[in-house]
């Protein structure tokens, strides 16, 4: 008898073959490991930019000055204090916009005399941009923490409304009547059927609600704050300093990661848990 083990592989063994190893490859790679890849790749471009175009500082700074300005700034008093504006501002309208958007969108899932009344008004809402009615935000509130803290809101409420509405809609209607049959009233409904099956979806509206609320925090400091990133990219932008400006910039999505990362390991917890 002839061992199979010793046959050449057919041109779609080794294909799949191929994949396979491939596939066990990438996953073996760690999600931190591809970021740290890209993020070294990225700064290399950039070094490699400003070191052949030779720019000036005040055009481009190379990152080894941003990073080293970044180590400064940090050590002093000043950034960390904008750090702390920006970032309650986003997390404060954040949650704000959580709590409305998650009651309001189960709302709009389930009731549907709700839903004509109130979707068409929430479709034409998005139609004016919030950077255009931020002034406004700022004029009627003050330039206090408040109106970022709304501005920031007003960004995020939309994406986690529309995403929470989508979620809750696709929990399939069979697994409903199965539990009602068994049952189940409207709180046994809510937490064992309709969460569980729509937390995925939810919480792709929240990584995108916590990305666009430091959005929102620094629009509105932008249009009338003292502290806070945005107002100190004003501040450098004034000063033409541009290192200070990289530095802001660098720190912002710093924030916008660190948020996202969190967002994503509590999502793997609660669904995890829930299954």
């Amino acid at each position: 008898m002839v061992n199979e083990q010793h046959l050449p592989l057919r041109p779609h063994q080794t294909i799949h073959a191929h994949r396979k190893s491939t596939r066990r490859w990438r996953l073996r790679l760690p999600a931190w490991v591809s970021l740290t890849i890209a993020l070294i790749m990225l700064l290399i471009g950039w070094q490699t930019l400003v070191t052949v175009k030779n720019y000036p500082p005040f055009i481009l700074p190379a990152p080894t000055l941003v990073l080293q300005r970044l180590a400064t700034e940090l050590a002093g008093e000043t950034l960390p204090r904008h750090m702390s504006v920006t970032l309650s501002a986003a997390l404060s309208g954040f949650g704000i916009a959580l709590a409305f958007s998650l009651t309001i969108g189960y709302l709009l899932a389930h009731w549907r005399t709700f839903d004509r009344v109130v979707t068409p008004i929430l479709a034409a809402s998005q139609a004016v941009p919030v950077v255009a009615v931020a002034p406004l935000i700022v004029l009627w509130v003050g330039v206090g923490l408040e109106s970022r803290v709304l501005v920031a809101a007003l960004v995020t409420f939309f994406p986690i409304l529309s995403a929470t509405i989508v979620a809750f809609r696709s929990v399939p209607r069979e697994l409903i009547d199965m539990a009602r049959i068994s049952g189940a009233n409207r709180w046994h409904l809510l937490r064992y059927v309709e969460v569980p099956l729509a937390l995925p979806g939810i919480f792709g509206g929240i990584k995108a609600g916590l990305a666009l609320a430091t959005t929102g925090a620094v629009v509105g400091e932008f249009v009338g704050g003292r502290d806070g990133l945005g107002a100190l990219i004003n501040i450098a932008r004034g000063l033409f300093d541009t290192p200070l400006m990289f530095v802001a910039l660098t720190v912002l999505a710093g924030i916008t990661l660190v948020l996202f990362l969190i967002a994503l390991l509590i999502e793997r917890l609660l669904i995890t848990w829930e299954a």
